[in-house]
């Protein structure tokens, strides 16, 4: 098979004038967090364009070129084929709450769009490199369901996600205290951080285990399913390699699938819309409501829920939001050094 043109090098109809040749083909940016999230004050990225329309790469900086691949040949199938048909018109979604206290978190729910589900953030390191005391995990996650009770959705569904970051002596002390917290947790996501320690808490909980790292960051995802280590599956498009990679490894894999972000602009986000519009069921809301934590996106027209949902639509960016994203310029030339790295290793495989 011959290599894949680079995204971008063509100019198909739907091209704002006024953006320049070079915003055209790609574009970085570079945006501020509302709230510290995943250890990040700013998140930042490239944007292509192809024949099919707009796709992004945005893979985090500690990821090295070998694993930043995959982000590319996403940003490739979107911005060159295109996104499977779709089944759903809307996905429904859940609200992230980051690693905050009470009050905020509480703020974050009743601001949150109509969501019905949230995904609350625990297991963080604290500055001494300690796992954060499990009662503000707890006040954070009873916080939650008060404002779900607030807005009389006493039903609404709390999930954890811990990033791998427990023991699992962690676990199985604390999600039942959480479990208490939040009168039922839906599930919780990546409590270890190997198969075996997902598999052991799997066993000794009786609340239903999520695997998302050990699914997107390893080389054989299918290990959780032959560990009996999980009950449901996060799959995000970036970094396993597209939307219909996805679709693949969802087949393979045989449990109910959640999408969920890698923290993108709306642009990359309109990848996990396109890939939960097109799986044959859809039983859990997904994560990709994120685009709240940004201070600013890359379209006028972002993906935000309403109704607790978000509509299935392909998302190009605005002369005058990139204009307000726009990076420094060494951060640019960095975006543009990596890709071309990136797409060199993916043309060379080819």
């Amino acid at each position: 098979m011959g290599a894949a043109p680079r995204p971008g090098t063509s100019y198909p109809e739907g091209v704002p004038d006024s953006l320049s040749a070079t915003t055209q083909r790609r574009f970085a940016w570079s945006t501020p967090l509302r709230t510290r999230f995943r250890n990040l004050d700013a998140r930042d990225g490239l944007l292509l364009r192809g024949d099919a329309g707009w796709g992004e790469l945005s893979p985090f900086w500690e990821y090295d070129d070998g694993e930043s691949a995959a982000w590319l040949r996403a940003a490739r199938e979107a911005a060159d084929v295109g996104f499977p048909a779709p089944v759903r018109d809307v996905v429904p979604v859940n609200v992230t709450v980051p690693a905050v206290g009470p009050d905020q978190a509480r703020q974050i729910v009743l601001a949150s769009g109509g969501c019905t589900t949230a995904k609350v953030k625990v297991g963080q390191r604290l500055a001494d490199g300690a796992v954060e005391p499990v009662e503000a995990e707890r006040e954070r996650v009873a916080a939650v369901r008060a404002a779900f009770d607030e807005l009389r959705t006493p039903g609404a569904a709390i999930r954890v996600d811990v990033n791998g970051t427990w023991t699992v002596d962690d676990a199985l002390r604390r999600v039942p205290l959480l479990d208490a917290a939040a009168r039922g947790l839906e599930y919780v996501e990546q409590p270890c951080g190997t198969v075996e320690e997902l598999a052991a808490v799997r066993r000794g909980v009786d609340v239903p285990v999520a695997a998302d790292e050990s699914i997107r960051r390893a080389a054989d995802p299918l290990r959780v399913v032959r560990a009996e280590a999980a009950d449901v599956v996060v799959l995000k498009v970036q970094p396993l390699g597209g939307v219909r990679a996805c679709l693949d490894l969802a087949v393979q894999v045989g449990l109910p699938v959640v999408v969920s972000s890698a923290l993108e602009s709306s642009v990359g986000l309109a990848a996990g819309v396109a890939l939960a519009a097109a799986l044959p069921e859809l039983p859990y809301a997904c994560g990709l409501a994120t685009s709240q934590l940004l201070t600013r996106d890359v379209t006028d027209r972002p993906l935000l829920p309403e109704g607790g949902a978000l509509p299935v639509r392909r998302v190009a960016p605005d002369p005058g939001a990139l204009a307000a994203v726009a990076p420094s310029a060494e951060l640019e030339q960095r975006w543009f050094a990596r890709h071309d790295r990136l797409a060199d290793l993916l043309d060379a495989a080819a």
